[in-house]
């Protein structure tokens, strides 16, 4: 499951810098900055409420 939070965060970082180096693709960087927030706030809650015994 680390796996895929690692790798949804370096597509979303991945997709917001070519957001940026791309002209006219402004709404992917925004797009991508939305996921990642996403992804980070459900990696947490997932992280948080885990039972680790």
């Amino acid at each position: 499951m680390l796996a895929l939070f690692i790798i949804l965060m370096l597509l979303w970082i991945v997709g917001g810098i070519a957001g940026l180096a791309v002209k006219g693709l402004i709404w992917l960087f925004f797009v991508s900055l939305v996921l990642f927030i996403i992804t980070a706030i459900w990696g947490f809650v997932k992280g948080v409420f885990s039972k680790k015994n």
